[in-house]
């Protein structure tokens, strides 16, 4: 079985190594969306793969991390792209959630999604 959880934060990032003609070269901001999927047996007695509240707190550390914040001057995200955030929560989660599978990061305004398969 797989579960997902989702957060959502608003931050702001450039990407200075692109050509200046494109916008994303300059500061700008998106709401982002980011999934994790958790697959697994269901404890028998618990009946879950994961609690969900445990998955929760995790993403809500994650969240205190980006929410609001320049991304760029995240250590580990000095190169913001969707790509780099997906591996930067992997790394982050994977430790305390072994049956880690995949993390999901959108900007759903823009209709952008990378997926990082684990």
């Amino acid at each position: 079985m797989r579960i997902v959880k989702s957060i959502t934060f608003d931050a702001a990032h450039f990407l200075e190594h692109d050509p200046e003609a494109r916008p994303y070269a300059r500061l700008h901001g998106h709401s982002f969306v980011m999934e994790v999927e958790i697959a697994g047996e269901p404890d028998p007695e618990a009946g879950w793969v994961v609690d969900f509240g445990d998955v929760d707190e995790a993403l809500q550390k994650l969240r205190a991390d980006l929410d609001h914040r320049l991304l760029n001057e995240v250590e580990g995200l000095e190169r913001p792209t969707l790509e780099n955030i997906c591996r930067w929560a992997a790394a982050r989660l994977r430790p305390d959630f072994p049956g880690l599978k995949a993390v999901r990061v959108s900007r759903p305004s823009n209709g952008e999604t990378c997926i990082h398969d684990i």
